[in-house]
């Protein structure tokens, strides 16, 4: 194999790809990135972990000849990195070795053979539909934050999309809270099956999001796998198994009761929770809310760190209670609200407060209180 291509392609490139790969690998192969190229003249860089592989195309500038090695995928990017730009990169195989050569500089890499390369196989993908790059990315960033990080609950380790009546719904939860983003089923996604995408799968497709042109992702599904196609052909292709496992029925959940409602500004509340929280320690990250007629105090007491309080004004109208809540879940959700206003649903001190912009939003938010 032999071809020439902008380091720019190149480096672009191996950033989308080169994150799958773990740093710590058992298998040698898995440290490597899949390198094929064809004789139309195009480059295709694979990157794997057994459970998330992400492939993209790009135009070469030149392929004298066609042919496909693996080669290690983070020296490859650290060399791509560190290369002039503006240079083209020439890429060379002969015996066992990869040489990557630009401008005045020359490198020899060891390679292995492509045929030990493993390849997710994907098998019949039966639900195909679209969704526009900005729906997509907004799914995730409304959800992301409460997937569970706790390895025995593995179930709880993603997003759980579902189609439940006309809508597409994603939730995510770690047992303290639950986060929920509803938008309206696209077409061709009927009969869907219940998936929960895992939380790497996740980051990688963010990323990719990232740089997406202002155009549709084409997401391709079983109930064991997951592909999404950005970009069209020369685009990245990013396929992931899914979570073999069952999601709780979070609706449960959600309080239908709650009769006293409390709304408020939430950068005035996130600011004033962030504020007194800064003296909260691991031992004491709850902060309290006392609600009284217009107004809530928010403070928060520590053995080591002493006291801080802060009073923030709110549309309150029922009776004075008292509830904690964790400082930073309550900061992460507080984070998702663009409105001038969020709305608290709250029961006691004891139940899961519901909490949303308003009863239109596609976002739903629902916190479990701390013992203050």
């Amino acid at each position: 194999m032999k071809a020439t291509i902008e380091r720019a392609t190149l480096l672009k490139c191996l950033s989308h790809v080169q994150s799958v790969v773990e740093r710590r690998n058992t298998i040698p192969i898995l440290s490597n990135v899949l390198l094929e190229a064809a004789s139309n003249g195009t480059l295709k860089v694979m990157a794997t972990d057994l459970d998330l592989q992400v492939a993209e195309s790009m135009a070469a500038v030149s392929v004298d000849s066609a042919g496909a090695t693996t080669v290690s995928a983070h020296l490859l990017f650290d060399i791509a990195r560190k290369l002039p730009d503006g240079s083209q990169v020439s890429l060379e195989v002969a015996e066992n070795r990869m040489t990557v050569k630009a401008g005045r500089s020359r490198f020899s890499l060891p390679t292995l053979p492509r045929d030990d390369f493993p390849v997710i196989v994907e098998g019949d993908l039966p639900t195909s539909f679209e969704l526009p790059v900005a729906t997509l990315a907004q799914l995730i960033d409304r959800t992301r934050f409460a997937i569970s990080t706790e390895e025995t609950r593995y179930y709880l380790n993603g997003i759980f999309f579902h189609v439940a009546e006309e809508e597409l719904k994603a939730a995510a939860t770690d047992g303290h809270r639950l986060a929920r983003f509803t938008i309206k089923r696209p077409e061709g996604a009927e009969g869907m099956p219940d998936i929960i995408v895992p939380r790497k799968c996740i980051a990688e497709l963010r990323k990719l999001l990232e740089e997406a042109s202002g155009t549709n992702v084409l997401v391709d599904l079983s109930a064991s796998k997951i592909r999404f196609t950005l970009g069209g052909n020369n685009g990245v292709v990013l396929t992931s198994k899914l979570i073999d496992g069952t999601f709780p029925d979070y609706s449960r959940v959600i309080p239908t009761g709650n009769d006293k409602l409390l709304r408020i500004d939430p950068k005035s509340f996130y600011e004033g929770v962030d504020r007194v929280a800064t003296i909260a320690t691991e031992k004491t990250r709850a902060v309290k809310m006392a609600l009284e007629n217009d107004k809530i105090t928010l403070s928060v007491t520590s053995p080591d760190n002493g006291t801080a309080a802060e009073e923030v004004p709110a549309d309150y109208g029922s009776e004075h209670f008292e509830i904690g809540f964790n400082a930073n879940y309550l900061k992460d959700i507080l984070g998702q609200i663009e409105g001038d206003t969020v709305e608290l649903h709250l029961a006691d001190a004891g139940a899961p407060t519901l909490i949303r912009q308003d009863e239109k939003s596609p976002a739903l938010y629902v916190l479990m209180p701390m013992r203050v």
